[in-house]
């Protein structure tokens, strides 16, 4: 038996989580069944999505159990096989975070080459924020030579990458939105953005309006509310939208208020389309090669927040959740041998 610490939903949270939403336990893993591969993870990533799973309400992807440990992407080496196909000692991104072992089916892991860039980069960059970028901006709104193009929490995971893939797209100007003076400057000073601005500074509509005097064509939109309203009043006719996320109202209590302006984007022929990047996987294999090269040409620049060891991952997704991180916030569980 391998021993293995993990982190469990306690109780469901009304409103933001806090710590009494967690526990933790020290649980004994089994050996690997035929077929299977015991994982020790390195890496584990904390994101957004997560909050919905915590509510027992019906969505996209089912809720989380309580008094079970919580799941999401992770990366690690495999130190023990019953599958041909995923050898020990391989790097493996698979969807049992939140837990220092895994066991899971070798069709549940995905093996990864750490030669093209450090294996924690394979669940930001070259992980599904990365593709979440690229899906966005090629497939749901995707970006034409020329386009202005706005982003919402340009500074987090999906939003420092996708600024500098709309500018390689052929976007003439780029702007951001972030919170605070820190994470502005780091968009136009590291991620490739013409302008920034800083949401908790006056009217977001105000501001987008001096930063695109002429109006935007593509809106990568992680925020919803304010956000949302001030980028379709922003459109240019035939503009599009690509939702990811909505995450002003993940910690809501009650009705979220939608646009007050949802006729403008029809007058203005806008299209409005969500997207799950879960039903964009097959882009995976166009995707990794561009970022790859691009990260190794130092075109494409990035940043992790990190939190140490399992016990510190609560803090880890409290913290994302209110904005403490700058790229992809990730929790570093151990090094690969």
């Amino acid at each position: 038996m391998t021993t293995s610490r993990e982190i469990r939903l306690a109780a469901r949270p009304v409103g933001e989580p806090g710590p009494a939403n967690f526990e933790f336990a020290t649980v004994d893993v089994s050996s690997p069944a035929e077929g299977q591969v015991l994982v020790r993870n390195t890496w584990m990533s904390v994101d957004p999505y997560m909050r919905g799973r915590m509510d027992d309400v019906p969505s996209y992807i089912p809720p989380f159990a309580l008094g079970t440990a919580l799941e999401g992407s992770a990366v690690g080496e495999v130190v023990a096989s019953r599958a041909e196909s995923v050898p020990v000692g391989a790097t493996v991104t698979h969807f049992q975070g939140w837990r220092e072992y895994a066991v899971l089916d070798a069709a549940s892991a995905t093996v990864v080459d750490t030669s093209l860039a450090p294996a924690e980069a394979f669940l930001g960059p070259l992980g599904t924020t990365g593709l979440s970028a690229y899906a966005a901006l090629t497939r749901t709104a995707p970006v034409r030579e020329g386009d202005v193009v706005f982003v919402s929490a340009a500074a987090g995971a999906v939003g420092s990458v996708a600024g500098q893939l709309a500018r390689k797209l052929g976007a003439s100007r780029v702007i951001g939105s972030a919170g605070g003076p820190h994470k502005t400057r780091k968009l136009i000073d590291d991620f490739g953005y013409d302008a920034a601005i800083d949401y908790r500074q006056g009217s977001l509509a105000e501001q987008l309006a001096k930063a695109a005097p002429g109006g935007i064509d593509v809106y990568l939109d992680a925020v919803a509310g304010d956000h949302l309203e001030a980028a379709i009043d922003a459109m240019r006719p035939g503009g599009r939208i690509a939702m990811v996320g909505a995450i002003s109202g993940y910690n809501a209590t009650g009705a979220v208020p939608g646009p007050g302006n949802l006729f403008t984007a029809a007058a203005k022929e806008v299209t409005l389309r969500g997207m799950l990047v879960t039903n964009h996987l097959d882009l995976f294999a166009e995707w990794i090669p561009k970022a790859a090269s691009w990260l190794a040409d130092g075109t494409l620049r990035t940043e992790v927040t990190v939190e140490e060891g399992i016990e510190r991952a609560p803090d880890a997704f409290l913290g994302m959740m209110r904005g403490a991180n700058t790229g992809k916030m990730l929790v570093r569980l151990g090094e690969t041998r």
